[in-house]
Parts: C-alpha cells; sequence; structure tokens
C-alpha cells in the first residue's frame, strides 16, 4: 500500500484570466473607488509579488475572491447602513461593564 491521502484537497477557484481588469472596472465605477481601488492595487502588488517569489498563483486568486465578494455584499451593506438600525440594541455596553454595574449581572 502506498502513503496517499484519504482526500485531495479541491483546488482553489480559478477566476477567469480577465477577472483582475473585470474587478479593477467595477471597483472604479462604485462610489467607494477612493478608497477602494488604492487598496486593491497595493493588495494586487503584493500579491504578484508574492507569486513570483513562489510560483504560486494561489495569492492571486485569493485576491480576486475577496474583492469578488466584497463588491457583491457593497449593496447588503450599503443597505443596512441606510436603514438607520441600531446595531446595539441588546447588548451591554462596555462603559456599563468597566464601571461595575454589577447589580445587573447578578439578577440574572
Amino acid at each position: 500500500m502506498s502513503a496517499q491521502p484519504d482526500h485531495v484537497p479541491l483546488p482553489p477557484y480559478a477566476p477567469a484570466p480577465g477577472a483582475p481588469a473585470e474587478l479593477l472596472a467595477l471597483l472604479r465605477a462604485d462610489h467607494r473607488a477612493a478608497r477602494w481601488v488604492p487598496a486593491f492595487e497595493q493588495e494586487w502588488v503584493t500579491a504578484l509579488e508574492e507569486s513570483r517569489r513562489t510560483f504560486s498563483l494561489t495569492t492571486l486568486y485569493e485576491v480576486v475572491n475577496t474583492w469578488q465578494a466584497r463588491i457583491a455584499s457593497a449593496p447588503a451593506v450599503d443597505a443596512f447602513q441606510a436603514s438607520d438600525r441600531d446595531d446595539e440594541a441588546g447588548f451591554i455596553g462596555m462603559g456599563e461593564l468597566r464601571n461595575g454595574d454589577r447589580t445587573r449581572s447578578r439578577r440574572r
């Protein structure tokens, strides 16, 4: 018998060859372009350097996949921010915990 693994890990999702350029075009068209384009370009340059050093495309794939996910989730984030929901409802404030309102926690 040979020492073979029980399973073979799936290779990372390989985006289309033109995906980085398409992604950059989407980022430039977004209202967050002033922040997102420089961040994407910096991550892309870092991934290219890593790819050249390691002879692996994995870091490039990860950058593209991460930014595709950010763009896909952006409308949901915008909708949440526009909803004026109090995202702190139901939580105890850190100040309350630090200042020792312990009677509340003892009653539980």
